[in-house]
């Protein structure tokens, strides 16, 4: 099920949307403005936001750009009540995917987050994936650095292929293992923490500070492109 976030304080708006999407198979979370969304997207995982420009607290352009700052690559298709090009346009330079101004039919605002849902589907899925001076070939389930082979078990391949996939959102212990290992965590396991280790020594420059795997204190880890 793709996970959606709202950020939109016009709550008749929410109801609509939020009823709409979830009919339509999608699990859907809401904030209600601009520092409950930002904070929200950070710490979830989520396939799409829907993000308004007006918002109290911090606007959409600040929540997007603050967003693409800190490495979150989720889609984000932008609303606004405005009709000038200028919006539009700092708001695709700031990061977002697309926009839509209001008011809006619910079917094209549909149309639109099933296109970028597949776009983003074809670049996840794709063959091979660089970073730094590693290689991934998901197809061929193979890690190479400086062009060598590196040996990885398949729970550290499963481990780095989950981070890339999700890069930039921040994944507790809890959701790694449920996602990779396919179980809830016990409050003194270290499975995540070692394997997170294992694939640094193995594919990090330097280890010790890590460029792309990174720790987020109090939260979790998260992969930075």
């Amino acid at each position: 099920m793709k996970k959606i976030l709202i950020v939109e304080d016009e709550e008749g708006l929410i109801i609509t949307l939020s009823d709409r999407l979830q009919n339509e198979g999608f699990a859907v979370s809401v904030a209600r403005d601009g520092v409950e969304g930002f904070e929200t997207a950070e710490n979830g995982r989520f396939d799409l936001i829907v993000l308004d420009l007006m918002l109290p607290k911090k606007n959409g352009f600040d929540v997007c750009r603050d967003l693409r700052k800190n490495g979150n690559e989720t889609p984000i298709l932008m609303l606004t009540a405005k009709g000038e090009t200028i919006d539009k346009v700092l708001g695709l330079k700031l990061g977002a995917d697309d926009y839509l101004t209001k008011p809006f039919e619910v079917m094209e605002l549909l149309a639109r987050i099933e296109a970028l849902l597949r776009r983003t589907n074809r670049s996840v899925s794709s063959e091979t994936f660089w970073f730094g001076d590693v290689e991934v070939d998901f197809n061929r389930v193979e890690v190479l650095k400086n062009s060598a082979i590196v040996e990885l078990s398949a729970m550290e391949f499963k481990l780095l292929q989950f981070l890339v996939q999700n890069r930039g959102n921040v994944h507790s212990r809890d959701d790694l293992l449920d996602a990779v290992w396919g179980y809830d965590a016990m409050p003194t396991t270290r499975t995540v923490d070692v394997h997170i280790a294992w694939l640094r020594q193995k594919l990090e420059t330097n280890p010790k500070h890590p460029k792309f795997i990174q720790t987020v204190h109090g939260m979790g880890y998260k992969f930075i492109d």
